[in-house]
């Protein structure tokens, strides 16, 4: 296994997030808008392999602790974006890592335990893959685009309707889940350039909305059985222009648990 203690921008394909930064002491809360509660919190210890739902979170300078810090990479791709993913082997939903606060095994579609490290579990990959493969790990994550990924629950039921079928939360791969007050989709795209804070409080966790979050053929995979449905992706390329969600950085750290109150400070 190949271990990195730091992204490169040349090969991960993304920087480190800047150093957390307090809020402005503006940030009362009377400027802090109420708009929903955490619903659900999830990592994915692996990069494209099934995630973990939690109950809460450690927010740190690189998002939840232990999310996307293993990936198989492709041996022999010199690209900044080496990294085996399900857009190219879909089977990944299927292999579910095991273990705490890193995962130590990996429970393959077979049912079997194998190892996170073991060449057996490698040499499986790379032979579904049809091409040599390696894992790897990244001390602060392999993300592709920010070390944080926002959804609401309104964002994905309107989706569903719009396909004409059920969207399981997970096609969205999310670290955040929001149930949100407005039932209207897409309203994270009014929050970039603000600032979520989780809590009752001003003093809370802190995230800063930099991003729409762009969709790839991800969605399309079904987490049960890796069947593609092009449906969702075509939902959302209809409804929003291919955004669904936002992308985040942490601004404050702390804890993040299922059923907190989240409020925006708005740009």
């Amino acid at each position: 296994m190949v271990r990195h203690r730091s992204l490169e921008p040349t090969f991960g394909g993304s920087n480190p997030p800047s150093p957390a930064r307090a809020l402005s002491p503006r940030a009362t809360l009377e400027r802090l808008i109420a708009i929903g509660r955490v619903c659900e919190l999830v990592r994915y210890p692996v990069k494209s392999m099934g995630g973990i739902a939690m109950q809460s979170a450690d927010l740190g300078p690189y998002g939840f602790a232990g999310d996307r810090r293993f990936a198989f990479r492709r041996v022999g791709d010199r690209t900044n974006m080496p990294w085996l993913t399900a857009s190219r082997l879909p089977e990944l939903v299927l292999y579910q890592p095991v273990g705490e606060p890193l995962p130590t095994h990996v429970r393959t579609p077979s049912g079997s335990h194998l190892e996170l490290r073991s060449e057996e579990l490698r040499n499986e990959i790379a032979g579904r893959f049809g091409s040599a493969v390696e894992m790897t790990m990244l001390e602060h994550g392999i993300f592709d685009a920010a070390s944080l990924s926002i959804i609401s629950v309104a964002t994905i039921a309107g989706i569903g309707r719009e396909a004409g079928m059920d969207i399981d939360r997970r096609r969205m791969r999310a670290n955040i889940v929001l149930d949100t007050h407005n039932a209207q989709p897409f309203l994270e795209d009014e929050w970039v350039g603000g600032t979520l804070v989780f809590g009752d409080g001003a003093e809370g966790p802190a995230v800063s909305i930099t991003a729409r979050d762009v969709r790839c053929v991800m969605v399309n995979i079904d987490p049960d059985t890796a069947e593609k449905d092009a449906r969702v992706m075509k939902a959302v390329v209809r409804m929003n222009g291919n955004y669904a969600g936002v992308y985040g950085t942490a601004l404050r750290a702390g804890s993040v648990h299922v059923g907190q109150t989240v409020r925006l400070l708005r740009a």
